[in-house]
């Protein structure tokens, strides 16, 4: 190992496990809806398109204030605006346990992802503040895979809290789920004031020869990063093409996120214990592989091929599990398998739009690319309870997103390079 390589290690170790961290109790917070599906949708009298619909408007709000919130950091700084963020999603994640009709679960929904906006890209600008380009797809990666691991957590933690605190102070456990799990991002928006860094030259933690090092790696980047106007970045054609191919990989992402509870419930598990400790099987072996992919993405260079057949294979996984519907192990092995590709889209993704941009043009292009993107997030819950609804099954459902998740690598293959070069 390096000295830079320790250095980055240490920087590493400084950063990454808050980040996972929040980005955990994050993902965990935007998807319980799936779990509180189980109990709330009888106690509300919620149909299969209401949830949808609830499940998905939260998409809304993020869209609306995701570029407004990342241009917002660059001025207040990431400790500060983080912190906001955090602890402004927590109070209104718990809020809805007071969810009592549509449309309230619409509005608490709404303002929930008003809240969130600006946390994920803001921390995917926030990285590149430290991590050169050719480092970048596998601290991703690592960040990224809080989304496996709050489906590993999560999923036996909600079927639990549902299970135990059903009935007590006369709440409901779907109510206890958005409480409980609401609370601790409260928590961690104060401890980002005293634990995150604006920047490498804010970070008393490390050395003034430190700081030299990192910065001399972030100025040796191949190639200068772009710093458009803000008009020359929503005028981009590169970063519009981008905004779709995120949107085609999201749809595939959320759909499992809002979905996977129910689809475990179909193949015969009733119980919502068994069900979340069944749901973190597939997320279990999406997080192996997402950072396997990021680490391989990095070594070779190589960044189209990574994100397709990723794609390729969480379209594949989707298809079987419509086939085996019926079979628990054979349907779990198959939504294993979509939910491994899906997750190892993402972090290689992301390293496409880094590299490219810089300055307000990272902070206004990244929130772009995923506040468009994210949109799916409302169309694909949505669409799949609306297609359920209809025909009484999430089959077709599923096909719709392979379908999706397909064309998404498809796309990505003719308009990216194999370096991540924009054609």
């Amino acid at each position: 190992m390096t000295a830079t390589d320790a250095l980055y290690n240490k920087v590493g170790w400084r950063l990454l496990p808050f980040l996972f961290v929040c980005y955990v109790v994050a993902y965990l917070d935007r998807v319980n809806v799936g779990f509180a599906k189980l109990q709330m949708q009888a106690d509300l009298l919620l149909s299969d398109t209401v949830y949808g619909l609830g499940a998905g408007i939260f998409f809304l709000g993020y869209f609306l204030f995701e570029v407004p919130a990342n241009l917002a950091m660059l001025r207040v700084g990431a400790r500060r605006w983080i912190a906001r963020i955090m602890a402004s999603w927590g109070l209104l994640s718990a809020a809805m346990m007071f969810a009592d009709s549509p449309p309230s679960f619409y509005l608490l929904r709404f303002l929930l992802g008003v809240a969130e906006a600006g946390f994920f890209p803001g921390v995917i600008l926030y990285l590149t503040y430290w991590y050169p380009a050719h480092r970048r797809a596998r601290i991703v990666a690592v960040f990224m895979s809080a989304v496996a691991v709050a489906g590993v957590l999560g999923g036996p933690l909600s079927g639990w809290i549902m299970s135990a605190f059903a009935g007590k102070a006369g709440l409901a456990g779907w109510q206890w789920l958005f409480l409980l799990e609401g609370l601790p991002a409260v928590a961690l928006g104060v401890w980002t004031l005293a634990w995150l860094d604006d920047g490498i030259r804010d970070a008393r933690w490390l050395s003034d020869e430190e700081k030299t090092v990192l910065e001399a790696e972030l100025a040796a980047d191949p190639e200068p990063r772009a710093h458009w106007s803000l008009r020359h970045v929503f005028g981009s054609g590169r970063v519009w093409i981008l905004a779709l191919v995120y949107f085609l990989l999201v749809m595939g992402l959320y759909g499992v996120g809002f979905w996977l509870p129910q689809l475990v419930r179909n193949s015969g598990v009733q119980d919502v214990l068994h069900i979340g400790l069944l749901t973190a099987i597939p997320y279990s072996v999406a997080a192996i592989a997402m950072i396997l992919a990021a680490r391989h993405s990095d070594r070779s260079g190589e960044r189209r091929w990574h994100v397709a057949v990723a794609a390729f294979i969480g379209a594949a996984g989707l298809v079987a599990s419509t086939v085996f519907a019926n079979d628990t192990v054979l349907a779990l092995a198959a939504l294993s398998v979509a939910t491994a590709g899906i997750l190892s889209t993402f972090p290689v993704f992301w390293s496409i739009p880094t590299a490219m941009l810089g300055g307000s043009a990272a902070a206004a292009g990244i929130a772009m690319i995923n506040s468009l993107g994210n949109l799916a997030g409302f169309a694909s819950p949505y669409m799949v309870g609306a297609i359920r609804d209809a025909t009484q099954s999430t089959a077709n459902g599923m096909l719709l997103l392979a379908t999706s998740l397909a064309a998404g690598g498809v796309l990505v293959l003719l308009c990216v390079g194999r370096d991540g070069e924009m054609l």
